[in-house]
């Protein structure tokens, strides 16, 4: 059964519409800002929003994100449900809220390791055919790192791949794994790819693969997106093998812009992107298809954390507040989206509140707390 937290309806309308006393500091702010968003009527009014608490850190950083969405009074509202990685399935109520609400935000799903389990993970993108999982690794000012300026976008082809899980034992100690690509998937990734270097001023796209070995597979996915690269000329379209671009990756990362990937590579340079820009807890991320969206922690990797950091409420919520910035861009809250985003960022240049994993001792409530005061 789905719990919705406390809606705060009438903040929720009074800040979607925009009314502020003209002598708060927030007014006189305001009043000095251009129109940058014209809404159609309406589309201020409150979004349900389903949400995945999930394992491990997950109902931590998810608390984190409701916590700030409550101070914003940003004009949304939560259906919870629980789902955990043990279950055989994800249960119908979910997918249908999910079906519903167009839009969920999630904390990570414990995948177990070998014995035939299915990932659940895998189970809600194929059943959402959310196609497009996106991940965006970026410098945040204050957080040292090896490199500078990197910002990359990595696009990734979220239903097939070595992810099939078609999988039988031929024979005793033989075991037969299909990896399936298909030209309907490659192309509808790789067009979603230039749309979003398109439409967000990107300038370049580069396709990695693995065509060299795998030619038909791979293959088929680079003449795909060969075929889609012609449609945006204004766009410049390059190559990379992936041994080559992980490598390319930890000695000049700062020369990738968006890159379009089949499922397992854009797994493994999604999280090498991730550490090399400061780290799995900071990056946020998404998966999307035609009429679904589910938010949650950009890199896979260590995103239910470990029994300490749970049991000292230390979990990092940055990632997921980042997360939840973007979905309020889908769901054309710019303004709100803005506003998150910018006391995040404003937290970690300022230092004082940082969790373990960013070289500080704060807990997930401090660094929540920290956001929340920094709102404007």
């Amino acid at each position: 059964m789905a719990r919705r937290t406390p809606s705060l309806l009438r903040h929720l309308f009074r800040d979607a519409a925009g009314i502020v006393s003209p002598r708060s500091p927030r007014g006189r702010a305001e009043a000095r800002r251009f129109v940058t968003y014209m809404p159609r009527p309406g589309d201020g009014a409150p979004r349900p929003v389903t949400l995945i608490p999930g394992d491990g850190i997950g109902p931590l950083v998810t608390g984190a994100v409701q916590q700030v969405m409550e101070a914003m009074h940003a004009p949304v509202y939560f259906e919870t449900y629980e789902v955990h990685g043990d279950m055989t399935t994800v249960p119908a109520e979910v997918i249908e809220s999910i079906r519903r609400n167009k839009v969920c935000l999630k904390g990570g799903l414990r995948t177990p390791v070998g014995g035939g389990v299915s990932s659940l993970n895998m189970q809600l993108r194929r059943e959402l055919d959310l196609y497009a999982s996106l991940v965006h690794c970026f410098n945040l000012q204050g957080l040292p790192t090896r490199h500078e300026k990197v910002d990359i976008v990595v696009i990734r082809e979220n239903t097939e791949g070595e992810y099939s899980g078609l999988e039988h034992e031929v024979v005793p100690g033989v075991v037969e794994s299909l990896k399936v690509i298909t030209k309907f998937c490659s192309e509808r990734i790789a067009k979603y790819a230039f749309e979003y270097a398109y439409l967000n001023n990107r300038k370049t796209v580069t396709a990695v693969h693995k065509a060299n070995i795998m030619k038909l597979a791979d293959g088929l996915f680079l003449e795909s997106c060969r075929e889609v690269a012609k449609k945006y000329p204004g766009i410049k379209y390059n190559e990379i093998i992936v041994d080559n671009c992980c490598m390319q990756l930890v000695s000049k990362p700062e020369q990738f812009d968006v890159m379009v990937t089949p499922n397992l590579y854009g797994n493994l340079v999604a999280n090498t992107a991730a550490g090399i820009a400061g780290g799995t807890g900071v990056m946020p991320g998404g998966n999307v298809g035609q009429d679904h969206a589910v938010f949650e922690q950009g890199a896979s990797a260590g995103n239910v954390g470990n029994e300490k950091i749970v049991e000292q409420k230390k979990a990092n919520p940055v990632a997921l507040l980042l997360s939840s910035a973007m979905m309020l861009r889908h769901l054309q809250f710019p303004s709100f989206a803005d506003r998150l985003e910018t006391a995040v960022k404003r937290v970690i240049a300022e230092g004082r509140y940082r969790t373990k994993d960013l070289g500080g001792s704060s807990t997930t409530q401090e660094v929540v707390d920290a956001v929340i005061a920094k709102l404007d």
